[in-house]
C-alpha cells in the first residue's frame, strides 16, 4: 500500500471540518476499504445529525414565506413574460384605492391568473397523465440495481434502487414523438397550456406535501418520523419520513429478485422536473419552428442543455442514491414542491420568453453562439465526471460499484487508484481527480451551465436569468449547510 503525505487546510472533497484554516498532516491512502464501517465515534455523530438541532430557511417563519411566497412569485413572473414582454409589471401609484392603484393591480394580476392559468381539464391530464406514466415506467421498465448508503436511522442498512430512469427517458421521447406526429397531443400543446399547468403543479404538489406528512406523522410511511422541531409549519416544509417508497409488494416485484420498490424522492427528483423541463424546452422549440420556418441557435442552446441535463442524470441514476439528497434529505415540502412545480415552470423561462418574442430582440453574434455553446458542453463536462468521480469512490468504498455503459460514458468519469483522507467517522474523503482543484467543482460546473441558460434568451428582461440567479443562492446555502454539518460530523479533526 502506497501512501503519501498532505498538509490539510480544513477542507477536503467540499467538506469542512472545522479547523478554520490551521494545517494539519493527514496521510492519503490509494486503496479503497470494501467495506464501509463507522467507528464508534462515527455512530455518535450520526445519531448526533439524525436530531433536530437548529432552524433553518428561517426558522418557521421563514419556510411559512417560502411556502406561500413561491406560488405567487411564480405566477408574478409567469404574467410578466406572458403579458408584458418580460417587463416587470408594477401599479402606476402606491394608492390603495383609484386608478393605477395597488388594489387595481391586484386585481389586474388575478384576472390573468383566472383567465390563463385556469387549472382546466386539459392541464390536468396532460400533467397527471406525465406524473402518472412516469411512475408507470419506473415500476416496469429494465434498470440495474444500486445499493445505496448506509442509513443510519435504519442501524446502516443499505437500501435498494432499481434505476431506470436512462430507458424510462427514451421510452418517453418514443412515446412525445409519436403522439405529437399522430397529432393525439402536439409538443406545442405544452406551452400554449403553460399557465394551467403550472397551476395544477402547485395544486399537485402540495396535495403531495400533505398526503407525505400526514402519512409519515400517522402511519410511519417510509420510516419512522426523525428529525422532528415540534413546529408543524416547519416539519412540513422538512419533510418527516425518510425513505418513502411505492410497489414494494411481492407481487409489484414482477419476479426481480432485487426490487425493493419506486423510490419517492428519487423520483420526484429525476423523472417529473427534467424530462418536464426537457419536453417544454422542446415544445417552445416546435412551437417557434411552426411560426417562422426555422429554430434559432438560442432555442436550440435550451434544447440541447436541458437535453443534456436530463440525460446526465438518467444515464448517472445509480449514483444519485450515494447523494446527500437521498442519504440524508426528508421528503417534505422543499423537495416535493420544487421539484413537482419549481425546477420544471420556472429555469425555462427563456424559451418562454423566446417563443413569444421576435428573434431580433435575442439575437447574438455567431462567435457569441459558438462561445457559449462551447461553455455549456465544457460545463456539463466538468459537471458530468466531477459528479460521476464522487459517486463512483462512494460505492468503491462499499463494494458496491459497477461500471454501466450508459451514453455517454465520458473520460476522467472514474478516477484509478484515488487518493483520499480516513476520517475518525470511519469514511474517506476524496482528494483525486476533480475534487484535488476545488471544494465544489461539481456547483461550479453546474451553476455555469445555468447561466448559459439563462444568457441564452438575451439580456432584455432580467427575469430570463432567474435560475442562475436563483441556482446561485440555493448553492451558497446549502454549502453553508455542508460546512456546518461536516464541522459537527469531523470535529477538530
Amino acid at each position: 500500500m502506497s501512501t503519501v503525505r498532505q498538509r490539510t487546510n480544513g477542507v477536503a472533497n467540499g467538506h469542512s471540518n472545522g479547523t478554520n484554516g490551521s494545517a494539519k498532516t493527514v496521510e492519503q491512502v490509494t486503496t479503497i476499504a470494501r467495506v464501509y464501517k463507522p467507528t464508534e465515534h462515527g455512530r455518535k455523530m450520526d445519531k448526533k445529525l439524525d436530531e433536530h438541532f437548529g432552524w433553518e430557511f428561517g426558522g418557521p417563519w421563514g419556510v411559512s414565506a417560502m411556502m406561500l411566497g413561491f406560488p405567487v412569485l411564480m405566477y408574478y413572473l409567469w404574467i410578466c413574460l406572458w403579458h408584458y414582454h418580460g417587463a416587470f409589471a408594477r401599479p402606476s401609484t402606491l394608492s390603495i384605492h383609484g386608478k393605477g392603484g395597488l388594489l387595481e393591480f391586484a386585481q389586474t394580476m388575478w384576472n390573468f391568473v383566472k383567465t390563463d392559468a385556469y387549472p382546466t381539464w386539459f392541464a390536468f391530464r396532460t400533467y397527471g397523465g406525465l406524473i402518472a406514466v412516469q411512475l408507470l415506467l419506473a415500476w416496469i421498465m429494465p434498470g440495474v440495481d444500486q445499493e445505496g448508503l448506509p442509513v443510519p436511522s435504519l442501524e446502516y442498512k443499505s437500501l435498494m434502487y432499481h434505476c431506470n430512469a436512462l430507458s424510462s427517458f427514451y421510452t418517453t421521447i418514443v412515446l412525445a414523438i409519436t403522439l405529437h406526429v399522430t397529432g393525439l397531443f402536439r409538443l406545442p400543446w405544452l406551452i400554449e397550456s403553460f399557465g394551467p399547468l403550472m397551476t395544477w403543479s402547485i395544486i399537485i404538489s402540495f396535495i403531495c406535501t400533505a398526503l407525505m406528512y400526514i402519512s409519515a406523522v400517522v402511519f410511519h410511511y417510509g420510516g419512522k418520523p426523525m428529525r422532528m422541531s415540534g413546529n408543524t409549519v416547519y416539519d412540513i416544509f422538512m419533510g418527516a419520513s425518510l425513505n418513502p417508497r411505492l410497489f414494494t409488494s411481492r407481487f409489484a416485484a414482477l419476479g426481480r429478485k432485487n426490487w425493493d420498490g419506486v423510490d419517492l424522492k428519487m423520483f420526484a427528483e429525476v423523472r417529473v422536473p427534467w424530462v418536464l423541463l426537457f419536453l417544454i424546452a422542446v415544445s417552445g422549440g416546435v412551437k417557434q419552428y411552426e411560426d417562422l420556418g426555422y429554430l434559432t441557435p438560442n432555442m436550440g442552446l435550451m434544447i440541447l442543455a436541458t437535453g443534456l441535463y436530463i440525460n446526465a442524470c438518467a444515464k448517472g441514476e445509480h449514483m444519485i442514491p450515494q447523494t446527500w439528497d437521498m442519504f440524508h434529505e426528508k421528503f417534505g415540502f422543499m423537495l416535493i414542491f420544487w421539484n413537482m412545480a419549481g425546477s420544471p415552470f420556472t429555469y425555462c423561462y427563456p424559451v418562454i420568453y423566446m417563443a413569444r418574442s421576435d428573434p431580433s430582440t435575442y439575437r447574438y453574434p455567431l462567435w457569441v453562439n459558438i462561445g457559449m455553446y462551447t461553455t455549456l458542453c465544457v460545463a456539463y463536462y466538468i459537471f458530468d465526471i466531477s459528479m460521476a468521480q464522487k459517486s463512483a469512490f462512494k460505492m468503491q468504498q462499499q463494494g458496491v460499484y459497477v461500471p454501466r455503459k450508459s451514453f455517454p460514458q465520458l473520460p476522467g468519469a472514474v478516477v484509478d487508484n484515488p487518493t483520499f483522507i480516513e476520517t475518525k467517522h470511519g469514511n474517506k474523503l476524496l482528494t483525486s481527480g476533480c475534487w484535488a482543484y476545488a471544494r465544489k467543482p461539481n456547483y461550479a460546473a453546474d451553476w455555469t451551465q445555468s447561466l448559459m441558460w439563462g444568457l441564452s434568451a438575451g439580456l432584455n428582461t432580467p427575469i430570463t436569468l432567474f435560475y442562475p440567479a436563483f441556482f446561485l443562492t440555493v448553492l451558497t446555502h446549502r454549502c453553508g449547510r455542508d460546512f456546518e454539518r461536516c464541522a459537527m460530523k469531523y470535529g477538530d479533526e
